[in-house]
């Protein structure tokens, strides 16, 4: 008898491993099976005589919104725009193609006075949101302007102050205890902009409530009068200044001596260019930058 049950185990125990193996095997076998099934033919290679598409500028396609990008035309390893600054001031500027001024673009900058207080409008780098962070505004001082509360982290800067001239958003960035009620009021109705043909902002303010800088003001040793910034965020930047009598060793804009990296400056005619980026990008803003006020 129990050699009867050994032999009996004996078989059973020798079935169930072919049983066993049998499903393991069919179960390896149905997803190969699946993705054979599944799988499509190889796409055909290119033809080697295919034109590929061109790839276009990411630093365009980067661009913010608040940023003008003027036509360029070529001239030899240069290239020519045309620009105007915030007071009006019109210039042909020539730069080496390699800047790229043209896809970098350009924005406007102008310091102004309320009384005896200093303030400044900039255009935001990525335009409104930058001001609004999809919020709704505190208050309406005029159609085209509106405060928005203090951004975080902005130091010692207040409430904001946007205003809107057509495709244009400036920022005004309240200081200390900050502009009164009355003060704001007189500036929104007082200060104006205009968009000439090719998309640039021309400001002007009505005599006595508000002062605009001119070109070659300073405060505190800064100069505040009309510029045109090109790129910015956290990439290279060129600023254009008008600058009566400028001379090599005139002060750097803020916006390009406080970003604690290396810049420098010339002077052409009476436009200062300076620059902040690599030691290539700075030589060839220096070197190969020309200005020509019409």
């Amino acid at each position: 008898m129990a050699d009867q049950f050994d032999v009996i185990e004996s078989g059973e125990r020798g079935r169930r491993r072919w049983i066993g193996l049998a499903v393991v095997v069919a179960l390896l076998l149905i997803p190969v099976v699946g993705l054979l099934a599944s799988r499509e033919p190889e796409p055909e290679a290119a033809s080697p005589t295919a034109t590929p598409e061109p790839i276009r500028s990411l630093r365009r396609l980067d661009n913010p919104p608040n940023v003008l990008n003027a036509h360029s035309t070529g001239k030899g390893d240069d290239e020519l725009i045309q620009v105007v600054f915030p007071n009006g001031l019109r210039a042909e500027v020539r730069y080496p193609a390699e800047l790229g001024l043209d896809e970098m673009g350009s924005r406007p900058f102008q310091g102004f006075w309320i009384g005896d207080r200093y303030r400044q409008l900039s255009a935001p780098y990525s335009g409104a949101i930058e001001v609004t962070r999809g919020g709704r505004p505190l208050r309406n001082y005029a159609d085209n302007v509106t405060l928005w509360p203090r951004q975080a982290g902005s130091g010692t800067y207040g409430q904001v102050l946007l205003f809107e001239f057509g495709r244009w958003r400036l920022a005004m960035y309240d200081r200390g205890m900050g502009l009164t009620f009355d003060e704001r009021v007189a500036l929104a109705q007082a200060v104006h902009g205009k968009v000439t043909k090719d998309g640039y902002l021309v400001l002007s303010a009505d005599d006595g409530a508000v002062r605009l800088a001119k070109p070659g003001a300073t405060e505190r040793g800064e100069p505040v009068g009309p510029q045109l910034w090109f790129g910015g965020g956290a990439g290279e930047m060129v600023v254009l200044a008008p600058t009566p009598g400028c001379k090599r060793d005139a002060p750097l804009p803020d916006v390009i001596s406080g970003r604690g990296r290396p810049a420098a400056s010339v002077c052409r005619g009476d436009i200062q260019v300076a620059a902040v980026g690599s030691p290539s990008f700075r030589r060839a803003a220096i070197e190969g930058i020309k200005v020509t006020v019409k």
